[in-house]
């Protein structure tokens, strides 16, 4: 992994999806009768936690044998249509903490209503926002969360299938949604979004403010891939939109994905035209508001208006920067 890659906190796994064993008609019930296998419970988008054996938090992998007299998790591997249920794959690596759950446990997601969430853990301090935990969470842990929530998130817009308007049902361990005709599938999709960092020739950062924050915060241009489009096109239409800035030289960093709900965020850099006034640009005044140039000096000063560490924005600020931005 690339040492821009290693600082997108969700960008890091350590699962083997086990995608060959999805189709297995006894997957589910080796699972539900496997005192090894693990499971992650999600409620509304939030994961149980718990303070591992090293002081830091941890996901809470209850076993199935400890969630018996939880109706809903009993119906999660029963109901197989549903969707609750995921088969998220195997670790790779011993979980950090001391949990003792070594390389190859085998791990599946369940999404619970508030009612069952409330009758496993009624404290709901001891469930976390991805966003929260992810710079705390370690690699297997983090990698989990992430793949379980996207899941989560596209079931719950999926009951019914598009091409035909019936409802759908979970199939291959909740990773496919049919419908009642033959052939009529929907796999798991993910929306591709750039974002980008443009820099003019005097090596100054093009920052603007979104409409929608409040209060102001500046981060990088972004937006999504259209359909037919590269991802250096939609950097160069993206940027142009938004500021009138027309960029030249665009160049990939890295991704990570953004469950929130269904994105993949992929990271470049450019510069501004060198035949472009960098004070020509503006906001679209729609999406974006405000549009500055910073230096490095000056984005010390604005550091609480920046992006979170959690965000791939963070990382290519910083590697803009340098570094870490110090305060």
């Amino acid at each position: 992994m690339s040492d821009f890659m290693s600082r997108l906190p969700l960008a890091r796994h350590h699962t083997d999806r086990d995608s060959e064993h999805r189709a297995d008609p006894g997957l589910l019930d080796s699972l539900r009768g496997d005192p090894g296998t693990r499971v992650l419970l999600l409620r509304a988008g939030d994961a149980l936690l718990r303070r591992g054996a090293d002081g830091n938090p941890e996901l809470d992998l209850r076993t199935v044998d400890s969630l018996a007299d939880i109706e809903a998790v009993v119906d999660a591997f029963e109901d197989r249509d549903g969707g609750r249920l995921v088969y998220l794959g195997r670790t790779t690596r011993e979980r950090s903490g001391g949990t003792g759950e070594p390389s190859g446990t085998r791990v599946v997601s369940i999404d619970l209503d508030e009612g069952a969430a409330h009758r496993v853990e009624p404290d709901p301090g001891r469930w976390a926002s991805l966003r929260e935990v992810a710079n705390v969470l370690d690699e297997v842990d983090c990698g989990l969360y992430t793949e379980a929530l996207a899941m989560a998130n596209w079931h719950r817009v999926n009951g019914f299938s598009p091409r035909s308007g019936h409802r759908s049902r979970a199939q291959l361990a909740g990773w496919v949604r049919g419908g009642t005709e033959e052939g009529d599938l929907v796999f798991p999709r993910t929306d591709a979004a750039v974002i980008a960092a443009v820099v003019d020739a005097d090596d100054r950062i093009l920052l603007g403010a979104n409409a929608q924050w409040t209060p102001k915060r500046f981060s990088l241009l972004a937006g999504f891939v259209e359909p037919g489009e590269s991802f250096e096109s939609a950097v160069a239409r993206e940027v142009w939109e938004e500021s009138r800035a027309r960029i030249v030289e665009p160049r990939y960093l890295g991704s990570q994905p953004w469950p929130f709900p269904a994105s993949i965020m992929v990271g470049f850099t450019c510069r501004l035209h060198p035949d472009q006034d960098p004070e020509s640009v503006r906001p679209d005044d729609d999406e974006i508001i405000d549009l500055r140039w910073f230096t490095r000096e000056e984005i010390v000063d604005y550091l609480g208006t920046l992006p979170g560490t959690v965000s791939i924005a963070r990382a290519i600020l910083e590697d803009w920067y340098g570094g870490p931005i110090p305060g």
